[in-house]
């Protein structure tokens, strides 16, 4: 049964984009958990400390937020890093970390929340993904991976818990002007190699540091969070939905041959 109190759990609300949705979902009077490993509570936030890369972390996190309130409306899986660098010479250990947060972090979180879910008879459940789910950037091939899983993940857990009365979509923000730029780990072996992959990184970076806003993202959050039947994949920023249309309409090879120009 929905109760008059509308709540949401956010994870990596500690900084960037989870960070200006979780003030704005608090400052909309939702009472808003906040899972992440460095956070603090507010007025309508709860911190709960919490490493999205482990499992047992995260379900005893849930536990504690359904311990805590009757229900769950929205369920935002927005914890996630990145990591650049040529392929050839990334360390398998950033690899497995990068999975392991973005990817596995992310199938903890669902796999935590949907008993609750399931048993309440309703919900949504939001994945912060990228736009390089659809066009992968050189020299970030990893976390294009890690947003394109997220994606298909998305759409097939949706027909999973149709049955249930829960949503599930997805947003893809373009480039954003968050700390996130600065936290990315970078591999500097193959320089000598690749010789065009610190131009592509830095062009990659200047992009982020010159885009859209975080709060920006959480209005877009918020609006799909408060839909009542949201669609299952949301682009953030117009001209990253136009690119996003180009690269259905156009060759593939064409389009991935474009943005292997941009980051030369």
């Amino acid at each position: 049964m929905v109760t008059s109190q509308r709540t949401v759990l956010i994870t990596g609300g500690s900084s960037g984009i989870g960070l200006s949705t979780t003030r704005l979902f608090a400052s909309r009077g939702w009472f808003v958990y906040e899972l992440s490993r460095h956070g603090q509570n507010g007025e309508h936030i709860t911190h709960i400390s919490c490493d999205v890369s482990d499992e047992q972390s995260v379900h005893q996190a849930v536990e504690q937020v359904f311990a805590q309130t009757q229900n769950i409306d929205v369920v935002i899986s927005n914890a996630g890093f990145g990591i650049s660098g040529p392929i050839e010479f990334t360390p398998m250990e950033d690899v497995r970390k990068q999975f392991d947060v973005n990817v596995y972090g992310a199938v903890h979180v669902v796999q935590a929340v949907l008993p609750y879910l399931r048993h309440q008879g309703y919900g949504q459940i939001i994945f912060t993904s990228s736009v390089a789910a659809v066009l992968s950037i050189p020299y970030q091939a990893f976390y294009s991976a890690t947003k394109a899983a997220i994606n298909a993940i998305a759409l097939a857990l949706q027909n999973e818990v149709r049955d249930w009365n829960i949503t599930v979509s997805v947003l893809m923000p373009g480039d954003v002007a968050t700390g996130f730029t600065h936290a990315r780990k970078k591999t500097i072996s193959g320089g000598e190699v690749y010789a065009h992959a610190q131009n592509a990184v830095e062009a990659m970076e200047k992009d982020e540091q010159s885009g859209m806003s975080a709060e920006q993202m959480a209005r877009q959050l918020f609006r799909i969070a408060t839909r009542k039947h949201p669609f299952p994949q949301y682009v953030g920023g117009v001209k990253y939905q136009l690119l996003c249309v180009l690269d259905r309409l156009l060759p593939k090879r064409f389009v991935n041959w474009i943005v292997g120009k941009l980051y030369r």
